[in-house]
């Protein structure tokens, strides 16, 4: 049986100005004809483009889109963050900015969280990105998944419904990329009920991705290591 009655669908949005738009829009006419009460949260992450001034001009005809503006690029997870920390409904979807995911397939994961699942997980069909990210990206889940001993099969899916509740009784504190790692693992470690299912990936339409640089995969490896460290050896 079906339980979700209301839903907060959360975006980081970063130089997203190009697609965003259209994100907002796609997820809430997924997800109203299933679910009663749906709110949109945009956290644009210290944009450079024009994401502030897209995202408020959507405002005025869209009660249900809330905005929140960081003046600085504070990373993935700290946008995550905030924009779980203003969801006020009882199950939080969130997935990208940049439109590699389809936000119209949310409304394939609703069916899915019924009383007995706490998070509905995707994992990609395909990935579409150039060669050397799909290989990068392959190490990273196998390196993570043995790291965490994480069981769900695509680590670094960000295409995800889980209860709030997860959040609220065990905070997450990442502010980079690496909050993913966190959230599977905290999930996990909290007993919570998992299921899973394909999305599709797309290549990404606009912009640059942040992390496969140099500066960034050196940055998240020592990140995850200490991720590692509190969670895995201290058992936190």
């Amino acid at each position: 049986m079906t339980v979700v009655n209301s839903i907060s669908a959360v975006f980081p949005c970063y130089n997203d100005a190009e697609t965003i738009g259209g994100l907002v829009d796609d997820v809430y006419a997924a997800l109203t004809p299933l679910v009663p009460d749906v709110e949109v949260i945009v956290v644009n992450d210290g944009s450079a483009d024009n994401s502030r001034a897209t995202l408020d001009s959507m405002t005025h005809d869209r009660p249900w889109l809330r905005v929140i503006h960081h003046e600085t690029n504070g990373g993935y997870g700290k946008a995550l963050l905030s924009g779980f920390g203003a969801a006020q409904n009882e199950w939080i979807f969130y997935t990208d900015g940049d439109a590699q995911y389809d936000a119209r397939e949310a409304a394939l994961l609703v069916p899915m969280a019924t009383d007995d699942i706490d998070v509905v997980q995707g994992y990609k069909i395909g990935r579409g990105d150039p060669w050397h990210r799909k290989l990068i990206g392959r190490v990273y889940h196998h390196v993570v998944k043995r790291l965490f001993s994480l069981k769900v099969r695509d680590t670094d899916c960000d295409f995800r419904l889980f209860r709030r509740k997860l959040i609220i009784d065990r905070p997450l504190t990442s502010t980079s990329g690496v909050i993913c790692v966190e959230m599977m693992r905290s999930f996990d470690r909290a007993g919570a009920r998992f299921v899973e299912t394909p999305v599709h990936h797309y290549f990404r339409p606009h912009g640059k991705s942040q992390f496969f640089r140099l500066p960034a995969i050196a940055r998240s490896a020592r990140q995850l290591l200490g991720l590692w460290w509190h969670m895995v050896i201290r058992g936190r």
